[in-house]
C-alpha cells in the first residue's frame, strides 16, 4: 500500500520540481571604457582563456556565445574559435597567447600575425573566462532488482554556478575597449520513483544567451 501511495504522489512531485528547477537567477554587468563600432565587413573572434593549470574555459561554451553574437538582423560575423586559432597558429596557443593588450602590442610588432589579422578582418578579440561549478549536494538515491523487476528511489538536489567574464580588445587602438560579467546559479533536483528524472537549473544556457546578446549590443555602440 505504501508503495502504491508514493506512485500516486509522484506526478503532483515531479510538477513541482518542475517548477522549482525553472527558478534560474541571472545577472549581467558591463563595463565600458571605449566606444565601439563594427561595420558589415568587419568580424570579431571569441577564445577562450586556457592558460590556467585549473579549469579551461569549455570551448561548447565559446561557441554557444558565438552562435548568439551571430544570429538575427543585427547579427555580428563570428570568426569560429577553432579556424582562427589554426590560422594563426602558434600566436594564440595557450603558452603564447596575449594575456594582457600590451602582449597584443608585441604580437602587433610581428608582420605576419598582422598579415593574418587583416585577412580576417578581426575588428575586436572577446576573451572568455570562466566556468560552471557545483555545490550544495545532498540527498540520496538507491537502485534495486529484484524478481517482481527494479527501480530507484530516493531524492537528490544540488547547487549549479556559472560565472564567466568576456574583455573585449580594440584592434585599432589596441588597447581594452570594456568587459562583461554574467552570474547565474540555480538548484537542480533529481527525484527517483522507479526511474530517475533530472530537473536542472540551465545556468550556463542562461549566461550564454544573457552574455551573448549584452555582446551584441556592447560592440554594435547600443549600450
Amino acid at each position: 500500500m505504501e508503495h502504491l501511495k508514493q506512485l500516486i504522489k509522484a506526478p503532483l512531485l515531479i510538477s513541482l520540481l518542475a517548477a522549482l528547477s525553472a527558478c534560474t537567477t541571472t545577472e549581467i554587468d558591463q563595463f565600458r571604457q571605449a566606444d565601439t563600432e563594427i561595420s558589415g565587413d568587419e568580424s570579431i573572434v571569441i577564445l577562450g582563456r586556457r592558460q590556467s593549470n585549473s579549469y579551461e574555459t569549455e570551448l561548447d561554451f565559446v561557441e554557444c556565445v558565438g552562435n548568439v553574437v551571430a544570429a538575427g538582423n543585427d547579427g555580428i560575423n563570428v570568426i569560429p574559435e577553432e579556424t582562427f586559432l589554426d590560422e594563426m597558429f602558434p600566436f594564440f596557443e595557450p603558452r603564447t597567447a596575449p594575456m594582457r593588450t600590451d602582449h597584443l602590442e608585441q604580437l602587433m610588432r610581428q608582420d605576419i600575425a598582422v598579415k593574418k589579422l587583416e585577412e580576417f578582418g578581426v575588428e575586436y578579440i572577446v576573451w572568455l573566462d570562466g566556468l560552471t561549478q557545483r555545490s550544495g549536494e545532498s540527498g540520496s538515491i538507491s537502485c534495486a532488482v529484484g524478481p517482481g523487476g527494479g527501480g530507484c528511489f530516493g531524492f537528490g538536489t544540488w547547487t549549479d554556478d556559472s560565472n564567466f567574464e568576456a574583455e573585449i580588445w580594440d584592434m585599432d587602438t589596441l588597447s581594452s575597449a570594456g568587459a562583461i560579467s554574467a552570474d547565474a546559479n540555480g538548484q537542480s533536483y533529481l527525484p527517483a520513483i522507479i526511474i530517475p528524472i533530472p530537473f536542472l537549473a540551465r545556468v550556463e544556457s542562461n549566461v550564454c544567451s544573457g552574455m551573448g546578446q549584452q555582446l551584441k549590443s556592447f560592440l554594435n555602440g547600443s549600450v
